[in-house]
C-alpha cells in the first residue's frame, strides 16, 4: 500500500488514528507504540474507567436505564448492556449519548497534556463514528481475518463464537475498515509475537521518518 504523505504540523504531533476490530490485537500494537516513545490515548480504556464504580458515567446510566445495568459493587454490567443494546436498536444510541461526550472530554484532556513522540488514538469503533477521519493525520488498522478474531475473543473471554459474531456483525468489516486505512498492522493467525513486534517497529519507524527522525530498523 502507498503510504500518504502527513500534513505535519510542527505547531502540534503528529496523530494516528489506531483501530481494528474486536480480537484484532490492536490493544497489544498500542502498547508495543508506547513502548517506543508514542503517547497512548485509549478511549476503551477511558469508556471503562467511566463505567467502573464511582465513574462519571454510572448515575447518567442508572438514571436513563435503570438499576438492572449496574452491578451490586456499582459498576456497568457490560454483559446486560450488551444483551440490551443487540436487542433495542435505540439503546445503543441513548448508551453513546451518555457515553461519548464524556470520552471526547477525557481525550481532549489527556491529548493536550500528552508528552510522546506522535498521538497514538486507539479507538475501536473510528471507522463505524465517521468523526476521526479529521482528527487524525493517518488511520492505522490492525488486519485480522474473523476466524482468528472469533477464536481469540472467545480464548480470553469465554464468548461462545456465536456471541463473538453477534458483535462482528454490528462492527465494521474487514474491507471497511482497510478501505479507509493509510497504513495496516497484519496480526493474523499466523503472526507470531516477534513478527508482530517487527511490524510495529517498522511502522513506528515510518512515521518517525514523516517528522524527520530516523530510527533503526527493526531487528538492526
Amino acid at each position: 500500500m502507498p503510504h500518504r504523505q502527513v500534513p505535519f504540523s510542527p505547531d502540534r504531533p503528529l496523530r494516528i488514528g489506531l483501530t481494528g476490530g474486536i480480537g484484532s490485537g490492536k490493544t497489544r500494537v498500542a502498547d508495543q507504540l508506547g513502548e517506543l516513545g508514542a503517547a497512548i490515548i485509549d478511549t476503551d480504556l477511558i469508556a471503562h474507567a467511566l463505567t467502573q464504580p464511582g465513574g462519571s458515567a454510572i448515575e447518567p446510566l442508572r438514571a436513563l436505564f435503570g438499576d438492572h445495568v449496574i452491578t451490586p459493587d456499582g459498576a456497568l454490567d457490560r454483559a446486560v448492556m450488551r444483551d440490551l443494546v443487540f436487542r433495542d436498536a435505540t439503546a445503543r444510541a441513548r448508551l453513546e449519548g451518555v457515553i461519548h461526550p464524556m470520552i471526547g472530554t477525557e481525550v481532549a484532556r489527556q491529548a493536550a497534556e500528552s508528552t510522546g513522540l506522535y498521538q497514538v488514538f486507539v479507538v475501536p469503533l473510528l471507522v463505524e463514528s465517521g468523526r476521526w477521519r479529521e482528527r487524525v493525520d493517518r488511520i492505522c488498522v490492525v488486519d485480522c481475518d474473523e476466524a482468528t478474531q472469533i477464536a481469540r475473543v472467545g480464548q480470553r473471554s469465554g464468548l461462545s463464537p456465536d456471541a463473538v459474531q453477534r458483535i462482528l456483525d454490528v462492527q465494521a468489516s474487514r474491507q471497511a475498515r482497510l478501505d479507509v486505512a493509510d497504513d495496516v498492522i497484519v496480526n493474523d493467525g499466523q503472526t507470531t509475537p516477534e513478527l508482530l513486534r517487527e511490524r510495529v517497529a517498522d511502522k513506528h519507524a515510518f512515521w518517525m521518518s514523516q517528522l524527520g527522525t530516523s530510527v533503526p530498523a527493526a531487528g538492526a
